[in-house]
């Protein structure tokens, strides 16, 4: 039987999941920096070793009602920086917490078609403990038009970042 890795991660109570293999790893939240006109949708943008990554609401994109915003929950929330191989390209998602990463039987998978989610976004869904859990597709998390504005939005983070670099 084949199985899959899986991370398992929630956003405003909802389970979801991305293919291990579509993430390149998941780290705390650092301070994002938001320039002006930004998308909502869109957190802001962090200095990974130079490189401007943008940082998606998860919440935002998929309309979940999200209580106060607490800053302390700040303090618990994750990354999840997606891609593999070198920074071009990379973004990441802001979630509240990740919280496993599991392997699952590919027989335990339920697909969804995509017809019934937004821009086929959730391919599968999975049972987890006593949880539903959505398996996201990376590649479908964002139309190709958001997608089209985010690479933009990214290359004048990049440049204003570009900006500030310190020759060698």
């Amino acid at each position: 039987m084949a199985s899959l890795q899986i991370i398992i991660f929630d956003v405003c109570g909802t389970a979801c999941a991305l293919h291990r293999s579509a993430v390149r790893e998941f780290l705390p939240l650092p301070r994002l920096w938001r320039p002006p006109a930004l998308p909502r949708p869109v957190a802001g943008f962090f200095n990974l070793a130079g490189d401007a990554v943008p940082v998606l609401r998860l919440d935002v994109l998929f309309g979940l009602q999200k209580g106060q915003d607490d800053p302390e929950a700040d303090l618990y929330r994750h990354l999840i920086l997606l891609g593999n191989g070198g920074t071009a390209g990379l973004s990441a998602l802001l979630v509240d917490r990740v919280l496993d990463v599991a392997t699952v039987n590919t027989t335990q998978l339920s697909d969804v078609r995509q017809t019934e989610t937004l821009n086929g976004c959730v391919e599968a869904e999975v049972t987890w403990g006593n949880r539903l859990v959505h398996l996201l597709s990376a590649d479908r998390i964002l139309l190709a038009e958001e997608q089209q504005a985010l690479t933009e939005l990214g290359r004048q983070a990049q440049n204003r970042l570009d900006e500030w670099a310190v020759p060698a």
